[in-house]
């Protein structure tokens, strides 16, 4: 796909890697639709991507109820004319254990609502997204693309049952949704990265991010222009479909 005057839907859009990968795709004339929860963000983002060659407009909507995905998708579709990609980015952690025990009691669940919200976000939301996001392209006729991003975390990780449970859920659904879209001229792939340097990881101690980065082959965190990169590949390979690309320095080796 050419992503010079394409629209894509971005969730998680207004900062962080969702920003940065849309910037990525300002840059070579994309129009973009960024979902997010702040409308001031979203107005930065949105900017930025005018700025650097693109054309930006920011979505405030929940992406866990049906009826603001539903409304939303409706008004992209309106105010661009068309669809012609969605990259479900936004995502949620609410890491903790499953259990907490002490000198032989239990002290400690994971709540519900912990793991629910996750599921909310990263889980329904994807669904939810994905739904709309086809539902208009295989109306329109002219194919498309979906892109999940997952995580390493999707194999599981001790202190994840949620974020893990969901990363390998939208992970799947690449493989379910790249089956049935075809038909329709819609490829579907994912992402996975392991540990990308963002705004949250500048904030962390420098001997947490030294523990991360002595874990990982290439001895350095990934960066947002390289996940960029990744995403755009994605777009432009026809024959890329089904498939998830681990992006994470040989994490998982």
């Amino acid at each position: 796909m050419q992503v010079k005057d394409s629209v894509f839907v971005i969730t998680g859009g207004g900062r962080g890697l969702g920003r940065a990968m849309a910037e990525n795709l300002a840059k070579q004339g994309a129009k973009l639709a960024l979902i997010d929860l702040d409308q001031d963000t979203l107005n930065e983002a949105a900017a930025s991507c005018a700025e650097l060659g693109g054309e930006g407009r920011g979505y405030v909507c929940n992406i866990t109820d049906e009826s603001a995905v539903e409304n939303t998708f409706a008004q992209i579709k309106a105010d661009f004319g068309k669809i012609n990609g969605l990259v479900n980015n936004a995502g949620l952690m609410r890491d903790g254990m499953l259990i907490k025990v002490k000198d032989g009691q239990l002290v400690a669940k994971m709540g519900l609502d912990q793991f629910q919200s996750v599921v909310n976000v990263n889980m329904t939301g994807s669904f939810l997204c994905g739904r709309e996001a086809a539902s208009i392209m295989a109306v329109q006729g002219e194919g498309g693309v979906i892109v999940n991003i997952s995580s390493v975390s999707r194999a599981g990780n001790m202190g994840q049952t949620n974020y893990s449970a969901t990363k390998a859920a939208v992970a799947t659904m690449v493989t379910s949704w790249a089956g049935e879209l075809a038909r329709h001229g819609i490829r579907v792939g994912g992402i996975a990265p392991g540990v990308i340097a963002t705004e949250m990881t500048a904030q962390m101690k420098p001997e947490a991010i030294e523990r991360m980065v002595s874990a990982v082959p290439v001895r350095r965190l990934g960066e947002v222009e390289e996940m960029a990169h990744t995403l755009q590949y994605i777009i432009e390979n026809e024959f890329f479909t089904g498939r998830i690309i681990e992006m994470d320095g040989g994490l998982r080796i």
